[in-house]
């Protein structure tokens, strides 16, 4: 049963998006954040790979189906973006402030951690893209010369925290306005965030969704000065 599962091109991305599927169904039926679909899925896959002794290097070669369509996906979060055009002008100097000082806080913390607890470079190259779609980050990760696995993780957890407890720490300081709630989901948890932000609004969605792509570019810009530090 192992050999056929570690051998098998699509058991990966079965199990993959049938634990989505029941995600989304915990999701409908509680409508809690914390019942995140993707959450309940990277944890039903991990224990299903555990529980069949599954490598981790089969399952992820049996999932590049959907990895394929993962910077599509990306670029498509454009769409609800062009249809808010018009409070991207009108608020594009709050939201500049707000990229500048995402991206700089998110690269600083990185810094300051990795100092404080003597992390080596490879770890501190692989953690400098944490806060940046995975599209984008894994590239960034191998050109800095970070571990592209360690990268992975870090953006992934990040993306959970923030759609699981961003909309929670965004009412506990008081921040209600539509286009900060989504910018800032968006700038701390990249895509897994946006989707989150697109069931609190179209607005939300769609600032999310700029400042995934905005954030992305900032940080493959800011990130090797970064990289130099430590």
């Amino acid at each position: 049963m192992r050999d056929l599962l570690n051998g098998s091109l699509f058991f990966g991305s079965l199990i993959s998006l049938a634990f989505y599927a029941l995600g989304l169904a915990v999701k409908r039926r509680f409508r809690l954040a914390v019942f995140n679909p993707l959450l309940i899925a990277t944890l039903c896959v991990i224990g299903t790979l555990i529980a069949l002794d599954v490598d981790f290097a089969a399952y992820q070669h049996s999932t590049e189906v959907i990895s394929y369509f993962l910077a599509p996906a990306t670029v498509c979060l454009a769409v609800p973006l062009y249809e808010q055009l018009a409070l991207l002008k009108r608020h594009w100097k709050a939201m500049l402030a707000g990229l500048l000082a995402g991206v700089l806080c998110g690269l600083g913390c990185v810094f300051a951690l990795s100092s404080l607890f003597s992390f080596p470079h490879e770890l501190y190259a692989s953690l400098l893209p944490k806060n940046i779609t995975s599209a984008i980050g894994y590239g960034l990760s191998q050109e800095l010369g970070g571990v592209v696995p360690i990268t992975a993780s870090a953006i992934m957890i990040a993306g959970m925290f923030g759609g699981v407890a961003g909309e929670g720490l965004l009412a506990f300081f008081g921040v209600t306005d539509p286009v900060a709630r989504g910018f800032g989901i968006g700038m701390a948890s990249h895509a897994i965030g946006t989707a989150r932000a697109m069931d609190l609004g179209q607005v939300e969605g769609a600032m999310s969704s700029l400042a995934i792509i905005a954030a992305g570019l900032t940080t493959v810009v800011a990130a090797p000065f970064f990289s130099t530090l430590l």
